[in-house]
């Protein structure tokens, strides 16, 4: 029995390399393409906000789709660069303030981004601004959504296999295993991959607003003041994002490849 449950928990784990992601090249499980996910997303973000008005602050939604649309020249400007244009075909850039007091940002798949005014409090200078919309960005970039959907979609599969495999044990014995199939798929798969989401985001992200022009180290500002806000937090194996230490560490670490992918395209971001 134990040798049918580890093999069935070890062939979901095992299916997590169909595709890669773009500038990290990160083999990825995705099944879900951008013509399936996309007009759903977008159909959820017209409705998103119709729930929450836009910022009636003229000046600060204006830098914010300035910024925006200055890191997607940079997505272009890479992506041309490397001959990947095809991939992004579909998207539909789009940024908006959202008034709201949450310190919030995301990108939906296909690069419907909200900004919500209360992460303007921490995020005060265009480049920190930069930072954050660079990382929503580089989820969209890397199908982070999608790839999210395949996983738990697997992970669904793994149960009923779990299941079919302890058909025969006595009811407690199947609880147990599938209590152990739950814990051992979730610690083991779905949190690691969503901390390696968001490393992959950090540095996608980082990359981009470099290209933009922008500081590079703002990333790690970003994070110096979010650590300061959000006290103490989970362990980070029960994390879905690594902890505040890791990721500036990781950010001050890729800041210099970043800036030299942004002088291979003539720009020159000055770092503080």
């Amino acid at each position: 029995m134990k040798k049918i449950i580890i093999l069935v928990m070890l062939a979901v784990a095992s299916v997590w390399s169909c595709k890669t992601v773009k500038i990290t090249g990160r083999k990825q499980f995705n099944f879900v393409s951008n013509e399936q996910i996309f007009p759903a997303s977008f159909a959820q973000y017209r409705q998103f906000l119709k729930e929450h008005p836009v910022s009636d602050n003229k000046d600060q939604q204006e830098r914010i789709r300035r910024i925006g649309n200055r890191l997607v020249k940079a997505v272009e400007m890479y992506y041309k660069s490397k001959g990947w244009e095809d991939d992004l075909k579909g998207y539909k850039w789009e940024f908006n303030l959202v008034k709201d007091t949450v310190m919030n940002a995301f990108c939906m798949p296909g690069g419907k981004v909200v900004y919500f005014e209360g992460l303007l409090k921490v995020t005060q200078t265009d480049g920190e601004i930069a930072a954050v919309m660079g990382h929503e960005i580089a989820h969209a970039l890397a199908n982070h959504g999608a790839e999210r959907m395949s996983q738990m979609y697997a992970q669904n599969i793994g149960a009923v296999l779990t299941m079919l495999a302890t058909a025969n044990a006595p009811e407690s014995e199947r609880q147990k295993w599938m209590a152990i199939y739950g814990y051992g798929s979730t610690l083991g798969v779905i949190l690691p991959y969503s901390r390696k989401h968001e490393a992959e985001a950090d540095k996608i992200g980082q990359i981009i607003m470099a290209i933009a022009g922008y500081d590079p180290m703002s990333a790690v500002r970003v994070w110096e003041k979010m650590s300061k806000m959000s006290g103490q937090q989970p362990p980070e194996f029960l994390s879905t994002h690594p902890s505040h230490e890791r990721r500036m560490a990781n950010l001050r670490k890729w800041a210099p490849e970043a800036v030299r992918i942004a002088r291979s395209f003539g720009v020159n971001p000055v770092i503080k």
